[in-house]
């Protein structure tokens, strides 16, 4: 309940993470995951969605520039690029919304507020369910301490907060509940095998696989359930041929999960299948999924090294098979994918959804060492992992870690730290670095005090300094300046030019850095490594910009940095 509680609370304390705009959730991808809602059951138009222009006008959904489905090159029909399984599970919470807005103030058009509060908070509500059936299948083999603080941790010391509370009209979360109920199913089935429980297996499994197809490898789950010993797998087996009846009624229902999808490709495309595109590299994997500084799954939510550990404390467990051999193949799928930042993300988003299976070896883990005083070293370690996630969450949503663009010289920087300077900040874009600034002698070299304006336009003169310098003895050049941003500046940078004889050297800011206050004055700052001059270089500052915004910049100042002697 205390976990509800916080899951509710995080999710009303981010309205929107990118502005101060309603809670608006239905966005990027999640814009595609949710398409099929109004398309089937509001505007009854799946095939050319001539909806989607206004609404995307009206709400600015799709992030721009309309991904979420592809124009069928035979019958010129849109085809939903996401699988329907995630709109399948949203249903119920879609019907409730479109009751509401039916009988309010609120357009009934599928993507209003009352739509964007009941995918938000409905998903929060589904993923409090997942953790009592959660609670459910490890109270059978670990004691309810270990229960506690292993839902603790997989809620609070990884990115499933973010994903259930925050981007939860992601497809994570939902599936989250999809694994929840699958370990139930299974754990009962074996206890006590009936066809019902066979059925809604199987149905979980096929909805699973329409919700994300990698999610297909959860058959394992059933399958390599009690078979940890050669003699208890003997008995599961026979158990299985006894029970073959029920085996096929799994079959089906995993055949119904699955027959939506494969009934809505038929209609737009003409086929039952159709490749919605993705790319894999089996045969070489991104291990930087797991230990790279863009996004890591052991950097940036660590306390899942321990999740790993936990494969070597399930022996003698009915589940050690089932877990062992489906998270290493989870695994391997994951950092398989071609697309290895998965978009915009915190940690590895992909791997979120499967964590009540990884939470059933990390609980054994615990309940190995939570014994004498391991217990508070135990303790403390948590402590500060669940304090570290909680931290980065924060600075994740205020975009201090970066949704895409995180490197290893930026992270040791914000790494626990609460006032990130313009210095760091630059390093998501700039490597030129100095540890140490007061080793080094400084000497101003430009200083426009006054306030100046100027027209950027694209395509034309964007400069707004220019000038020759002599810059043969210094090492290193800071620049320092104010400038106004606003939300069309988004993908503009200041570029640095430094011009010598043959050499060039260039540098780029993004203009849109964490923390930006839109129509404010942003202070921007960074430094240029400079190659071995032998003559006055040329030197030019411009703003970059794809649109035509007047820019305002004010106590524009270049310092010359040299060696102390």
């Amino acid at each position: 309940m205390v976990l509800g509680i916080i899951l509710l609370a995080y999710r009303g304390a981010y309205p929107d993470k990118q502005s101060n705009e309603p809670l608006k959730i239905t966005t990027w991808d999640a814009y595609g995951y949710y398409l099929h809602l109004p398309a089937i059951l509001i505007y009854k138009d799946v095939k050319k969605l001539a909806f989607q222009d206004s609404i995307d006008q009206k709400y600015k959904l799709s992030g721009g520039n309309f991904y979420q489905a592809n124009i069928h090159e035979k019958t010129q029909n849109y085809v939903f690029k996401y699988l329907g399984g995630v709109s399948i599970i949203h249903l119920p919470l879609f019907l409730i919304a479109h009751g509401y807005a039916l009988n309010s103030n609120y357009l009934p058009d599928g993507f209003s507020a009352p739509y964007q509060h009941a995918i938000g908070f409905g998903v929060v509500i589904y993923a409090i369910l997942a953790l009592f059936i959660l609670r459910a299948v490890l109270l059978k083999y670990f004691t309810d301490t270990i229960t506690s603080i292993s839902l603790a941790a997989v809620i609070l010391a990884t990115n499933a907060i973010q994903y259930i509370s925050i981007d939860s009209a992601q497809s994570h979360a939902p599936i989250f509940l999809l694994y929840c109920i699958i370990l139930w199913l299974t754990q009962k089935w074996h206890e006590n095998p009936h066809f019902l429980t066979a059925f809604f297996a199987g149905f979980i499994i096929g909805l699973a696989t329409i919700s994300r197809p990698t999610e297909a490898i959860m058959v394992l789950i059933p399958i390599l359930w009690n078979t940890h010993t050669k003699e208890v797998a003997h008995e599961k087996w026979n158990l299985v041929k006894m029970n073959l009846p029920m085996v096929y009624l799994a079959a089906l229902g995993g055949i119904i999960g699955i027959l939506p999808q494969l009934v809505y490709w038929q209609y737009v495309t003409g086929f039952f299948i159709y490749d919605v595109g993705s790319a894999w590299r089996f045969l070489s994997p991104f291990f930087r999924v797991l230990f790279g500084f863009e996004k890591g799954w052991f950097i940036y939510t660590p306390i899942t090294i321990f999740f790993v550990i936990g494969f070597f404390y399930i022996k003698n467990y009915p589940f050690k098979k089932a877990v062992l051999w489906f998270c290493m193949l989870n695994i391997w799928v994951i950092i398989s994918w071609s697309d290895w930042k998965y978009g915009g993300s915190y940690s590895t988003r992909a791997l979120m959804q499967s964590y009540p299976v990884f939470l059933l070896a990390f609980s054994a883990l615990l309940q190995r060492y939570w014994v004498g005083s391991t217990r508070y070293i135990i303790g403390i370690i948590l402590f500060f992992l669940i304090g570290l996630n909680l931290f980065q969450i924060n600075q994740y949503n205020k975009t201090i870690l970066h949704y895409y663009d995180m490197n290893r010289a930026y992270y040791s920087e914000v790494f626990l730290n609460p006032n990130v300077t313009p210095l760091q900040k630059s390093l998501l874009d700039n490597q030129d670095w100095i540890s140490k600034e007061s080793s080094y002698f400084k000497e101003v070299i430009v200083n426009v005090d006054s306030t100046f304006q100027k027209y950027i336009y694209k395509d034309s003169s964007n400069i707004f300094f220019a000038s020759k310098l002599n810059l043969t003895s210094f090492k290193y050049l800071k620049v320092n300046l104010n400038l106004e941003s606003n939300p069309g500046l988004g993908g503009g940078y200041i570029h640095s030019v430094i011009l010598n004889e043959n050499q060039t050297k260039e540098n780029k800011i993004r203009l849109s850095y964490p923390e930006v206050k839109y129509n404010q004055m942003n202070n921007y700052s960074y430094y240029i490594e400079l190659p071995e001059l032998n003559s006055t270089s040329i030197c030019q500052f411009s703003i970059q910009t794809n649109d035509s915004l007047r820019v305002k910049i004010s106590q524009f100042k270049v310092e010359g940095l040299s060696n102390l002697e």
